[in-house]
């Protein structure tokens, strides 16, 4: 089973724990105009490995092996981001189910829930958790 964890949660694991990695699986058309969790504060760097490929949609059938050659192991603690905890949920399930034992789903997202005027990024997530984060 995958747990759902709060960005502040993974932002703490993630500064304390060696072992724990971040995996940002959006499209590289969000990391390029959303932006990205900047880790530069932990020591460490976000690993890109898109769920989805932008525009079609279609799953990325090498994650996994995506996962394995950007190093990541069996004993890494992974917290998975998307946009809103969807699609990070689905890439967290399917790496526990190849062998990724601590797997971890960032609920919110990035940029969380849309608020009542439909824009995303202030009611919950990494950015309206105010996470470091570049453009």
């Amino acid at each position: 089973m995958v747990e759902n964890v709060s960005a502040r949660a993974a932002w703490t694991a993630l500064a304390e724990d060696p072992d724990a990695q971040l995996v940002d699986c959006r499209t590289d058309a969000e990391w390029q105009y959303v932006g990205i969790p900047d880790l530069r504060p932990a020591g460490k760097q976000v690993v890109l490995v898109s769920w989805q490929y932008f525009p079609s949609g279609n799953v990325n059938p090498s994650f996994v092996a995506e996962l394995r050659d950007a190093g990541l192991e069996p004993r890494h603690r992974l917290y998975f981001l998307c946009r809103s905890g969807v699609r990070s949920m689905a890439a967290a399930r399917l790496a526990l189910a190849e062998g990724f034992q601590h797997v971890f789903n960032i609920g919110d997202g990035f940029e969380g829930p849309q608020d009542a005027e439909g824009h995303r990024g202030a009611v919950a997530g990494w950015k309206a958790d105010k996470l470091p984060w570049r453009q």
